[in-house]
């Protein structure tokens, strides 16, 4: 299929792990919406036959919220990325979270901008190339996952593009838990990262993510130095916590019985 992502991008294979969960949990196409912002991960939404939305840079969760708040019964899917999602969307981001309202949000996790020119993003890791950071950018990193537990989301998992069978298994948990759910998919960049930092083609970083991944069971049984330049993959954190629609409708319920 004729696409705008570049040769050996990871992209495709995320986008095919969001359909695949779908189409695994037998969800209605009519009643799920995928909403996305900006960037490369972002048009994925015009490739997926879904009522969807491709809205301005890093707005896709207010949009989103939107939805969700209008047609509580639909199952609503945000597209995003590191930049989108947590530079200029970072704001909407960890609100989205607070407020606990039912979305699923993949964020596909590259370590750049890819589309706009290769500048680093609040993802890149520390000490690493960019555009605008042509000696490596002396910034700290986010950790996703663990910022969107600290903002109070209730689900929280992280697969990769190497580790398809699982990232579709946590994109179905993800859609099925009742809360904000973030699933982070780590996935390749081979032109803008990958030449940059000189990690080499799209195989190579597939066999990076495969060597740094460790699943959380796994993780468990190793010693802290064993850790130190891995990255942990399955779910990360899940919780129970009041959903922001169900808790909306209950003050709508109050204030009409006030008003009669």
């Amino acid at each position: 299929m004729p696409h705008i992502w570049c040769p050996g991008c990871g992209n495709g294979i995320v986008t095919g792990a969001i359909v695949k969960a779908i189409d695994k949990l037998g969800l209605d196409q009519n009643k799920t919406v995928i909403v996305s912002g900006i960037g490369c991960s972002s048009r994925a939404s015009g490739y997926l036959n879904f009522d969807t939305v491709h809205s301005a840079h890093g707005r896709a969760l207010p949009v989103a919220t939107g939805i969700k708040l209008a047609e509580p019964d639909l199952n609503v899917i945000v597209v995003t990325g590191d930049g989108d999602g947590t530079a200029i969307g970072g704001n909407h981001f960890i609100h989205a979270a607070r407020r606990n309202i039912n979305l699923t949000v993949i964020l596909y996790n590259n370590n750049i901008y890819g589309m706009t020119g290769g500048q680093y993003s609040p993802l890149t890791p520390t000490n690493n190339k960019a555009t605008t950071a042509p000696y490596g950018t002396v910034e700290r990193t986010f950790d996703i996952a663990e910022l969107a537990k600290a903002a109070g989301a209730t689900f929280v998992a992280r697969g990769t593009a190497y580790h398809t069978q699982m990232l579709v298994d946590l994109i179905a948990q993800a859609i099925s838990h009742d809360g904000f759910a973030l699933v982070e998919a780590i996935t390749q960049c081979p032109i803008s990262y990958g030449r940059q930092n000189k990690m080499g083609d799209a195989p190579k970083m597939l066999a990076w993510q495969r060597d740094h991944a460790v699943t959380v069971e796994a993780a468990k049984k190793l010693a802290p130095e064993q850790l130190a330049d891995k990255f942990l993959i399955g779910v990360l954190h899940k919780s129970e916590a009041p959903e922001y629609t169900k808790q909306y409708d209950l003050i709508l319920a109050k204030a009409q019985k006030g008003a009669r």
